[in-house]
């Protein structure tokens, strides 16, 4: 058994990545569905949970899966540093020929992780990506949200990008090596890693309601990953903001001409009003497009301070080693 337990620590041949934040009421729920899925493998696996800085119980429940569960390694980060990144320190740190990401909520069925590791085995694939093929279980305006994410998404990133694609997905030592050589800066993967350029392919599941707790994406986060998403791999915005400064030159001009002609035939000038509205109107072009250039200048002073995305406090994959 020992020798089992060494093994699964040396050479895994699947890891496990589940970023963990506040989730004491799903954690239990989430290792009586993976441990049998994984176990039935038949092959050597480790399961890291990266704990976003978690203020809750989840540390102390992590602790006492893991004193029963030799194959549960827990990462811990230091602060909060957000969904992504906490998804980035898993990644980095496994180990296995094969890495999965899943969230912790049970939305994605682990159970469908053997198909999609024979689908990479069969067809020599290096991701595969879960597609979300049925959402009945969301609400509507759920529905419509992420389907217009999606499809903005695949106009502006190509089609390369798999619709309704999250964070469940499988991916190749060679994909998670390529990965670790890019800059340490928030990412987002579901918009990365098609873009690699990898093989792929895709198994479809249905998706769950919430096993247990709360939502940790409320709206104002999912409208700021659909504006990280635009302004993180598109230089589109920068360009609309070229399209309405040349058309706000075009209308000012227009207006210049009516000006002079006006003038030119004696007629009376208009009063304020207009005049006030043209003014606000335009000043608010400039500061939208302002806002624009800033975002992506932000963007740049970032990435120039070097500051890492995540700085892990403890890895008990490391402490037994």
């Amino acid at each position: 058994m020992r020798a089992v337990d060494d093994a699964c620590r040396e050479a895994p041949a699947l890891s496990v990545a589940v970023p963990v934040f506040n989730e004491e009421e799903v954690l239990p729920v989430l290792a009586a569905r993976l441990r049998p899925v994984l176990d039935g493998c038949g092959e050597p696996y480790e399961v890291l949970a990266v704990d976003d800085g978690s203020n809750d119980r989840t540390p102390l429940l992590l602790e006492e899966l893991r004193a029963a569960w030799p194959q549960l390694r827990v990462v811990t980060l230091r602060r909060n540093s957000g969904h992504q990144a906490a998804l980035t320190a898993g990644l980095r740190r496994a180990r296995g020929a094969y890495v999965v990401s899943i969230d912790a909520d049970l939305q994605d069925p682990p159970e469908v992780i053997p198909e999609m590791l024979a689908l990479a085995r069969t067809q020599g694939l290096d991701i595969v990506y879960g597609v979300r093929g049925d959402r009945s279980t969301d609400s509507g305006f759920k529905r419509r949200t992420a389907g217009a994410y999606y499809r903005l998404m695949r106009r502006l990133a190509g089609a390369h990008v798999p619709a309704q694609a999250g964070d469940f997905r499988l991916l190749s030592r060679a994909v998670v090596d390529t990965l670790k050589t890019l800059p340490d800066q928030q990412q987002i993967y579901r918009l990365l890693i098609p873009w690699l350029g990898f093989p792929s392919g895709q198994v479809a599941y249905r998706r769950a309601e919430r096993a247990a707790g709360t939502s940790k994406y409320p709206l104002h986060k999912m409208v700021l990953l659909a504006f990280d998403s635009i302004t993180g791999f598109s230089a589109v915005p920068l360009r609309l903001a070229t399209a309405i400064g040349a058309l706000s030159s075009v209308v000012c001009l227009g207006f210049l001409v009516w000006a002079l002609v006006v003038y030119a035939t004696g007629s009376p000038l208009p009063g304020w009003s207009s005049l006030i509205i043209t003014m606000l109107f335009f000043g608010a072009v400039q500061l939208f497009c302002l806002g624009m250039l800033g975002e992506y200048v932000a963007r740049i002073h970032t990435a120039v301070q070097g500051r890492p995305t995540y700085v892990v406090a403890r890895d008990t994959g490391e402490e037994e080693r």
